[in-house]
C-alpha cells in the first residue's frame, strides 16, 4: 500500500506468467481448437514473459522485495484447492503485490520505514501550506516514474480469476491503479492517486489534468524536473530524489521551497488534495461499509501481500474469520493476522498466483 487510515534479495527462479486472457478463452473453447490457438496466442504470452524478465532484473537492483523461497508444491497444492473450493471469495491486496513491479512500500525491511521516512499526514496536509508545497512538488517530480511501473503476474493472475467469476469481490488497499491497468476493477479502500480533490467542495478532476496545471504554473521548474535523468540520490543530477510509496519522491528542499506553486480548484479556489486516505484520516463510509458488508457474506476471504497493520484492513479479515469464513494468507513476513489464520503461505505473490491457474478447474476447459 501505500495509504491508510487512522490506525494506522537474489532472486529466485521466475514461474511461468499466465496471460489475464489466456484462461478466459481456454475455458471456453473445445479441445480440438486449443493446439490452434494457443500457436496464436504464444506471442501475447512471450511479451508477458519478457515483462517478467524486465521486473525481474529490476527488483534485484532496488531490493524493494524482501527475500523468499520459491512456493513449494504443498504451497500451490493448498492455494489452489483454497481458491476452487470457494463460492464467494472477497481478495484483499496489500503493497507486496506492487513492490514486485517496481513500487516502493512502506513497512517491509526494504520499505521506506527502514530508512526513517515519515509519510505526510492528514492533519499536516490540511494546516500547514509549506506542507502542501512539499508533498505536490515530490509527487510532482515521481509522477513519470510511478506510472510507469507496470502491472505484475499477480495482478494479472487475480484479473484472470475475476473474469471467470471466481473472485466475489476485490478490495485494494493500493492506490497505484495497477489491478485498474491489468483488467480488474476492485474497491479502492484507500483511494487513488490517480485523481485529485477539492477538500472545500470535492470538485474531483483526473491527476493528468492537475500535473499539467502544476506545469503550467511552474514551467522552468517543471522543465528542469522532467530532463532529468536517473542520479543518485542526493546529486544535483537527481536533485536528490529516491524513490518513495504512493508515487511521491524525496526531494531536497531547496528546490520547491521558495519558486514552486500549487494550483487550487478551478471552482472554489480551495485547496487540492489527492484522492487517498492519508495517514491519520478515515476510510469513506460507503467504501468501508461495500467492505464490511463483503467480509460478512463471503465463505473465503484472501489476503495477498499485505501485513494487515491497518485496522481498516485488518477488521475485515477479523469479522470474516468471526463469521466463519476460511481465510488464507499469501505474504512475505509477519501479518497482524497470523494468530488466527490457518493458511498462511511465505512467498512472493507473483511466484504462487500464476502457477494455480494451471491447475484443475481453474484452466481445464472440461471442468464440471
Amino acid at each position: 500500500m501505500h495509504a491508510v487510515d487512522v490506525n494506522d534479495p537474489p532472486q529466485s527462479n521466475p514461474t511461468k506468467i499466465i496471460d489475464s486472457n489466456f484462461v478466459l478463452w481456454k475455458l471456453s473453447v473445445p479441445r480440438t481448437q486449443l493446439s490452434r490457438r494457443m500457436l496464436q496466442h504464444s506471442a501475447s504470452v512471450s511479451i508477458l514473459k519478457d515483462h517478467q524478465k524486465t521486473t525481474t532484473g529490476f527488483l534485484k537492483d532496488r531490493k524493494l522485495v524482501p527475500y523468499s523461497d520459491p512456493p513449494s508444491s504443498t504451497d500451490v497444492n493448498l492455494l489452489y484447492k483454497f481458491v476452487n473450493q470457494s463460492q464467494k471469495l472477497v481478495v484483499l491486496t496489500g503493497a507486496g503485490i506492487s513492490t514486485e513491479c517496481g513500487i516502493p512500500d512502506y513497512r517491509s525491511p526494504n520499505g521506506a520505514y527502514s530508512t526513517g521516512f515519515k509519510p505526510i499526514t492528514h492533519q499536516e496536509f490540511v494546516r500547514s501550506a509549506r506542507a502542501r508545497k512539499r508533498y505536490w512538488a515530490r509527487s510532482y517530480a515521481g509522477w513519470r516514474m510511478f506510472t510507469a511501473a507496470q502491472p505484475g503476474p499477480a495482478h494479472r493472475a487475480l484479473s484472470s480469476l475475476d473474469k471467470v467469476g471466481r473472485v466475489n469481490l476485490m478490495i485494494t488497499q493500493n492506490v497505484d491503479r495497477m489491478h485498474h491497468r491489468a483488467g480488474s476493477n476492485p474497491l479502492e479502500l484507500h483511494g487513488t492517486v490517480y485523481s485529485v480533490a477539492c477538500l472545500e467542495c470535492g470538485n474531483s478532476i483526473g491527476r493528468d489534468l492537475f500535473q499539467d496545471q502544476v506545469k503550467a504554473l511552474n514551467p522552468k521548474w517543471a522543465s528542469a524536473i522532467e530532463s532529468l535523468d536517473s542520479g543518485n540520490p542526493g546529486s544535483d543530477k537527481s536533485f536528490g530524489m529516491q524513490q518513495r510509496p504512493d508515487g511521491d519522491i524525496e526531494i531536497d528542499e531547496k528546490y520547491w521551497e521558495e519558486d514552486f506553486n500549487i494550483p487550487n480548484c478551478e471552482k472554489c479556489n480551495g485547496f487540492l488534495k489527492p484522492d487517498v486516505v492519508f495517514f491519520g484520516d478515515n476510510v469513506p463510509k460507503a467504501k468501508a461499509d461495500r467492505a464490511m458488508n463483503a467480509a460478512k457474506e463471503c465463505d473465503a476471504f484472501l489476503i495477498v501481500g499485505s501485513s494487515l497493520m491497518t485496522m481498516s484492513a485488518f477488521r475485515l479479515v477479523r469479522t470474516a474469520h468471526e463469521m466463519g469464513a476460511a481465510i488464507a494468507i499469501v505474504n512475505i513476513g509477519e501479518t497482524r493476522a497470523d494468530s488466527f489464520v490457518p493458511l498462511k503461505i511465505n512467498a512472493r505473490c507473483g511466484e504462487i498466483l500464476p502457477r494455480i491457474l494451471e491447475m484443475g478447474c481453474l484452466s481445464l476447459p472440461n471442468c464440471q
